[in-house]
């Protein structure tokens, strides 16, 4: 906050990041920026995290709380966990498989990045998510198709996810269905709309941006 009040320029954009997970889990309740936090404690930290960088409007500046969904890249992050599983024929739906799966292309991530840059009329909270939000099943069975695998059991208890995932798990066992609606109405365009563009991109070999 001291850094603020004493900067040089006299526009100032600060960005925090937090995760979708404000909104706790909402099973099939769609979610977009307008909707209060939940009760979980990711929500709970998530809401305490942005209260404290919404301080900077004191000083004048912009702030954005950036609501990150989970990041699909080439190099790392939930796409890297998720395929060595497919591959190895577990990708058969995860607990009940109905679970929501809020995700973003780490490029069109980046490109959000850029656009609230230059649109200065943007401020508060951002959904950096997919338009569209996939189920577990559905998420899988791209995969599945992708890979060429067919899964050897029909699903996977929620335990055994647990065991081979730990905490990380609870991403895929539960789950929001969290939509951009802020960006959607200020015109971003996203270049990986979907689950199954994104991932035809990110598994693709010797790709170049």
């Amino acid at each position: 906050m001291e850094a603020i009040k004493n900067r040089q320029i006299s526009n100032i954009d600060l960005l925090n990041a937090s995760g979708v997970g404000y909104y706790g889990y909402c099973k099939d309740t769609a979610v977009n920026e307008a909707e209060p936090p939940g009760d979980t404690f990711l929500a709970k930290l998530a809401q305490l995290w942005e209260a404290t960088a919404l301080n900077a409007r004191e000083a004048g500046a912009r702030v954005i709380l950036c609501r990150l969904g989970i990041v699909l890249g080439r190099e790392g992050g939930a796409l890297q966990r998720i395929s060595p599983l497919v591959k190895l024929r577990l990708g058969a739906p995860w607990g009940s498989g109905k679970q929501w799966f809020s995700w973003i292309h780490e490029r069109d991530m980046a490109e959000i990045f850029f656009f609230l840059l230059e649109h200065k009329n943007i401020e508060g909270p951002v959904n950096f998510t997919s338009p569209e939000p996939v189920i577990n099943c559905e998420m899988l069975g791209i995969l599945n198709k992708v890979f060429s695998k067919k899964p050897l059991i029909p699903a996977i208890p929620g335990w055994v996810l647990r065991s081979i995932l730990g905490e990380f798990s609870n991403v895929f066992l539960e789950g929001q269905r969290a939509v951009p609606e802020v960006l959607k109405k200020n015109g971003f365009v996203f270049q990986f709309p979907t689950f199954r563009q994104a991932v035809t991109d990110l598994l693709r070999p010797n790709q170049m941006y």
